[in-house]
């Protein structure tokens, strides 16, 4: 097949591009400009499109001559007009509608997991609302769902142990009680590619997610034991970090042009469990579930 990959340069991105490549298939990644700077040179099986999942005709260009649609664009955090609303709700419903008058029946869609109907994260809400486009859609939709991704460059695991080096402390917001399924970007990335062939997996929703349910005081420790370092983990209660959060909010996209560290949004998010059940995906598409500490092992000293 020939395949269309938005937000072809992220983390995820990224990887899912090689997988795809992997399994024989040609891929047209396709970035935003500020992002896709470096992407002059070319690479085997892969061809690069400058554009928008806001822009109608870049869209429409861009899916020339394509068979399938990988859609992975998303924000964590929110900066001028790229809100959740925007980028996750209509951006989506752009691709999809560029699908349909292009001819283009084939589309998986990045999700989230913990995306349900009335969530309380507005991450979620338009993560939900995005999934209800691609259903409704009529195209032949896959949508997964994954837990935290982490590997090589993420914005999760790495963080917290770039902040290792310096912090005596490792802060967590909350209670630090909530669950999480970590899965390896290499798994998830795996997963989106080889649902290209799987015609058992059109009109289905699927968990990508780790073995481990962790609570993020564990994530931390775990990251600890394989950087070897010993640092405090300290609870932050949500009342002392909410209005400390919205200055930053506001601060950081003014003042330094990207979005916070942290956002109300997430915090939200850190309070709930984020977990889910993977054997259907690891069944379907002969993926192998990687215990936390192994995966991060291969990355972290």
């Amino acid at each position: 097949m020939r395949v269309l990959i938005t937000g072809a340069t992220g983390f995820v991105g990224r990887a899912v591009c090689e997988a795809v490549v992997r399994e024989g298939h040609s891929v047209l990644g396709m970035a935003r400009g500020s992002r896709s700077q470096a992407l002059e040179t070319p690479d085997a099986g892969m061809d690069w499109f400058r554009g928008s999942v806001l822009s109608p005709d870049d869209l429409r260009r861009a899916l020339q001559g394509c068979d399938a649609v990988i859609h992975l664009v998303g924000i964590i955090g929110e900066i001028g007009d790229q809100t959740f609303e925007r980028v996750h709700q209509e951006g989506t419903l752009r691709v999809v509608e560029a699908a349909l008058s292009s001819g283009v029946r084939r589309m998986i869609h990045m999700s989230a997991l913990g995306t349900r109907p009335a969530a309380v994260s507005r991450y979620h809400q338009t993560k939900w609302a995005a999934e209800e486009a691609v259903r409704g859609s009529g195209l032949d939709w896959t949508v997964f769902r994954p837990s935290v991704i982490y590997g090589p460059g993420d914005g999760f695991v790495n963080l917290f142990a770039r902040m290792s080096r310096w912090s005596p402390v490792l802060p967590v917001i909350g209670r630090g009680t909530a669950l999480l399924q970590p899965v390896s970007v290499d798994g998830v990335a795996r997963a989106f590619a080889r649902a290209l062939d799987s015609k058992a997996a059109v009109r289905q929703t699927y968990d990508l997610c780790g073995p481990d349910r962790l609570t993020l005081p564990q994530v931390l420790q775990a990251i600890l034991r394989a950087t070897r370092r010993r640092r405090m983990i300290v609870c932050i209660p949500r009342a002392l970090a909410w209005y400390p959060t919205a200055v930053l909010e506001q601060l950081f996209p003014r003042i330094l042009r990207r979005p916070a560290p942290l956002s109300r949004d997430q915090i939200l998010m850190l309070e709930e469990d984020n977990v889910g059940n993977p054997e259907a995906a690891e069944r379907e598409f002969q993926i192998r579930s990687v215990p936390f500490a192994d995966g991060i092992g291969a990355f972290l000293h």
